[in-house]
């Protein structure tokens, strides 16, 4: 098994030791960055070695928005957002800018440990899933795994690495109704501490990067059952 490494970006030192020590635990190798322009320096050098982020919003320095920002003109690399910060619009923001997942401070370990395990298990997955030639097409949109990208209107779509996965599922099964537990369980895993309406902000998310002309929205909410991926424009 490839080792794992988590680039750890937290200013505060106590909170920064206990999940290095945890993260060492379950076996995975951390570097600790304590700004933003220190974690911007350890990504440039250590880029191609790197699994994964977690990285806190409030920082010195660069603050976690702009870091991430950075780092997605050059990486798709998964990118968990440690905020104390619990508003939607915030975490909208942090989607918006990159970011796989966000969890809320303070927050238990065990919490952190089962979104690093689904984001783990969801890119081992797509890369099985590489290996394969696959392309999905439903209207004017186009999902293709092999390459990790996505177009509308023939015009490419950046999306994060769980924003990918959500759209896959609804392309998958196109016109059928997905139920926010359904899409929970697919995309986050069982495992997953969150509540359903993280659902529905990813959806928002998606929605703001391919579907922000309503005449023309392909993801439908289904009141009181879940989300479907249908030209149905008049009931978007």
């Amino acid at each position: 098994m490839a080792e794992i490494r988590i680039l750890l970006v937290e200013d505060e030192e106590s909170l920064a030791s206990f999940i290095s020590e945890e993260l060492t635990f379950e076996g995975y190798q951390v570097i600790h960055a304590k700004d933003g322009a220190e974690a911007l320096q350890r990504f440039e050098e250590q880029q191609e070695e790197l699994t994964m982020i977690l990285l806190d919003w409030m920082l010195p320095e660069y603050d976690g928005i702009t870091v991430a920002r950075r780092i997605r003109r050059k990486s798709n690399i998964p990118i968990i957002m440690m905020t104390a910060r619990d508003q939607l619009t915030d975490k909208v923001t942090g989607l918006d800018v990159g970011a796989d997942d966000y969890i809320t401070k303070p927050f238990d370990i065990e919490e952190l440990l089962a979104r690093i395990r689904v984001i783990l298990r969801r890119a081992a997955q797509l890369e099985e899933m590489k290996e394969t030639p696959l392309i999905y097409s439903y209207q004017d949109l186009s999902l293709d795994v092999t390459k990790h990208m996505v177009e509308r209107f023939g015009e490419p779509i950046q999306l994060t690495q769980k924003e990918f996965g959500l759209l896959l599922e609804l392309m998958k099964r196109p016109e059928e109704v997905l139920t926010r537990d359904e899409l929970l369980n697919v995309v986050w895993g069982y495992d997953y501490f969150g509540q359903t309406n993280v659902v529905d902000v990813y959806i928002r998310s998606l929605r703001n990067k391919m579907d922000y002309q309503p005449e023309t929205r392909l993801i439908q909410t289904v009141r009181g059952s879940g989300y479907v991926l249908r030209a149905d424009y008049e009931n978007s």
